[in-house]
This record gives structure tokens, sequence and C-alpha cells, in this order.
């Protein structure tokens, strides 16, 4: 069975979160964020991308597979069952769907790792989007964590 990697760049900075996607062999990120922005220096699409390519790290973001944003409002508010459902309704959409295969095929080609934010998997749903690329790809999910 194929492994599928998850990470989260949540307390890290560039250099040690490529160490260890590099540590994993990882070959391709895909970035299930729905806005690739970030606040942290070196995790917005463009310096990311740049930054894995120089480490031979392809990257590739599905912006259907990112959380809608009455999702993120639920989960910072900490109601986290509003947050599922409307992740698990999100996911059911025509473009989630067509995105979640791309990310299956490409996955199935490339040591491929999810990318989001949050440090545990547990609460992100980066996590929902590697269980179902699991149970209809048939892999294996093995979320990294940097120290």
């Amino acid at each position: 069975m194929k492994s599928l990697y998850t990470i989260g760049y949540e307390g890290t900075k560039i250099s040690p979160f490529v160490d260890r996607l590099r540590e994993f062999d990882i070959e391709l990120l895909l970035d299930v964020r729905e806005l690739p922005l970030s606040r942290k220096q070196g995790f917005s699409k463009t310096v990311l991308s740049r930054t894995l390519i120089d480490n031979s790290i392809s990257y590739r973001h599905l912006r259907a597979l990112g959380d809608p944003k009455p999702g993120r409002d639920a989960a910072r508010r900490g109601d986290h069952a509003l947050f599922l459902s409307i992740f698990h309704a999100h996911m059911q959409g025509g473009d989630a769907q067509k995105a979640l295969k791309q990310a299956i095929a490409l996955s199935k080609l490339q040591r491929t790792c999810l990318l989001c934010f949050e440090r545990d998997a547990s609460g992100c749903h980066r996590k929902i989007v590697a269980d179902t690329m699991a149970e209809v790809g048939s892999f294996l999910v093995e979320h990294i964590r940097i120290n």
C-alpha cells in the first residue's frame, strides 16, 4: 500500500519544514489551503513553491480541497461539529470531487504530502482529505510532525 503524508507548518520556519519533507523523501507537496497565503515568512504560495522547487520537490495548489471560510470561522470559534458539517458538505461538491480525483492520481505517481497550517492534523481539514483519499485510493496515511 502506498503512503500518503500530511504536514502542518504551525510553529516552524521554512528551513526545518523543507528538511522534514526531505527526510521523508517527499516528491510532491499538495497545498490544500483554500487561500495559500501566510503571515509566516516563506509559506505563501509563490515563495513556498520556489523554495520547494529549489529543493527538488514539486508543488501543486488544490484550492477546491481547502476549508471554506465558514468552516474556518467555525473551527476558530471552537465549534468542531459545525466545522465538520461544513467541510463534509463542501467535499461533496463537484469542484472538491474533481480535485480529490486529481490528488489521488498525483499521489499514486509521486510520494505526496498534503499541506495545511495546523501542527496537529486531528483538528485540521487535511486529515479529512487524507482519510478520504486513503479510503478511495488505498493509501496508508502518516502525519509528519515537526519538532
